[in-house]
């Protein structure tokens, strides 16, 4: 059996002299570096103060002062209270606005002199309120100062065009298309029976529901009925205002004149970006019938002197004369008895009354009816001197550049449409006429023919600003 020994270890003398050494070394580590602290943070010189040198005042600049106005504190959201509308007082003034159903077009007109500025003159920055978008019939254009010219004379109405049936589908176009249009666009309808005019406004106004509702209320009697028929009362000759140099035959004879060149002169005068035509005719530039001379009024009194001078003593001319008066007579009873007959026949078949023209040989060649007589000599015209195409080209170009582009802007797009018999025979001269004008205007052209195609050209509706 092996036994273990429970003796106590004892500690090494020389370990506990090293260990005595080391703690009496960091005591006395410990007490110099106390007297250091002591001698250099706490125990310090008395500190020495010398007198500061004497300082001489001087007497201050004078300074000035401005004081600005204290800015205003912008109060919290959370204070600010809104007073009610009915303890505002506002002043009477009147203002005219588009009401909620109408709608407003703004529209970025910036530089150049192109159409749609509302104000006139087109100034280059100026914003355009009121330009629209317009479609009549296919013909499309874009302005805010816009004219419709309507042709009311009877052929509009005639059979072989649709009748009253047609010329309602006309102003239904128009009326609808004027309810279409931008609240400050402005626009006029001209009615035109060969040198006469009617305006719906004498100057152009405002577009929206309540002028479209009064053109409608307007336009109701025109070639309404067969005992309505025309451009109706109130019509006036078209006259030109603006007299050119080089140009004053022109002037007197359109004054003199009036035709459809006399028309489309007033229609530009009243400064307007666009212009639609809806015609049963039209030949372009056509011509201009001028102001005589003193030589050729000179030879016309001549002729009408000789002519009268026939009338009175020779019996051949006297008995031609009276033969054909009688006959002019009985001629305008046959036409009312055939007249009335085929009307009859016409209301048999729920046909409206049949419109012609005021014409006596117009009205004979329709009923197939002619005369008997020999034609008497007449009286000559006034002499009758014309402008050509060419000339008269020339002239409404140095028109459009003293009412338009003198002014910095463009002359008015021009747009026809020629609404035509089903079978109605139109020559390539006057289709390449009435394109060569609407050309020069930078507008366009189109060609209806009949109840049918008016009425499927339809677009007025479809066109929403």
């Amino acid at each position: 059996m092996i036994t273990t020994s429970n003796k106590k270890k004892k500690m090494n003398p020389l370990l506990i002299r090293i260990i005595s050494i080391s703690v009496v070394i960091h005591i006395i580590a410990g007490f110099i570096a106390g007297v250091v602290t002591l001698a250099t943070y706490v125990l310090q010189e008395d500190a020495q103060f010398e007198e500061p040198p004497a300082v001489v005042e001087e007497t201050p600049k004078e300074v000035k002062v401005e004081i600005r106005p204290q800015q205003p504190k912008i109060q919290p959201m959370n204070q600010l209270r809104m007073r009610p509308v009915a303890n505002i007082a506002i002043a009477d003034v009147a203002v005219d606005l588009p009401s909620v159903g109408q709608t407003f077009t703004v529209s970025a007109g910036l530089g150049g002199f192109g159409r749609g500025n509302l104000l006139a003159g087109g100034a280059r920055g100026r914003i355009s309120l009121g330009v629209s978008d317009v479609n009549v019939f296919g013909l499309k254009a874009r302005a805010e100062k816009i004219l419709f010219i309507v042709e009311a004379n009877r052929r509009m109405v005639y059979d072989s065009k649709g009748g009253l049936h047609s010329y309602r589908v006309i102003k239904d176009e128009i009326t609808d298309m004027v309810g279409n249009l931008s609240a400050g666009t402005l626009f006029n309808v001209m009615l035109a029976d060969g040198p006469k005019i009617k305006l719906f406004k004498p100057q152009l106004v405002s577009a929206g529901a309540e002028s479209a509702a009064e053109l409608a209320r307007w336009f109701a009697p025109v070639n309404s009925s067969v005992k309505q028929v025309g451009i109706g009362k109130g019509a006036k000759v078209a006259q030109v205002a603006t007299k050119l140099d080089k140009y004053e035959r022109y002037y007197d004879g359109l004054r003199r004149w009036p035709s459809g060149q006399a028309v489309a002169q007033v229609a530009m005068e009243m400064n307007v970006d666009a212009i639609f035509q809806i015609v049963g005719d039209h030949a372009g530039f056509n011509s201009i019938r001028l102001e005589p001379t003193p030589n050729e009024w000179a030879k016309h009194k001549q002729a009408v002197a000789a002519i009268q001078k026939k009338m009175k003593t020779d019996p051949k001319t006297i008995a031609a004369i009276a033969a054909r008066q009688a006959e002019t007579e009985a001629m305008k009873k046959k036409i009312g008895a055939a007249l009335a007959s085929l009307n009859k026949r016409r209301a048999a078949k729920g046909q409206p009354p049949k419109v012609m023209g005021r014409n006596i040989n117009s009205q004979m060649k329709e009923l197939g009816l002619k005369w008997t007589t020999p034609e008497p000599p007449r009286i000559p015209r006034e002499p009758i001197i014309w402008a050509e195409s060419k000339q008269v080209r020339r002239y409404f170009h140095t028109l459009c550049q003293e009412l338009f582009v003198e002014q910095g802007r463009q002359p008015p797009s021009m747009n026809v449409v020629l609404f035509l018999a089903g079978d109605e025979v139109f020559p390539d001269s006057k289709d390449a006429a009435v394109k060569d004008y609407v050309g020069y205007f930078k507008g366009k052209m189109k060609v209806i023919r009949g109840l049918d195609e008016i009425r499927s050209a339809t677009t007025a509706k479809q066109t929403s600003n």
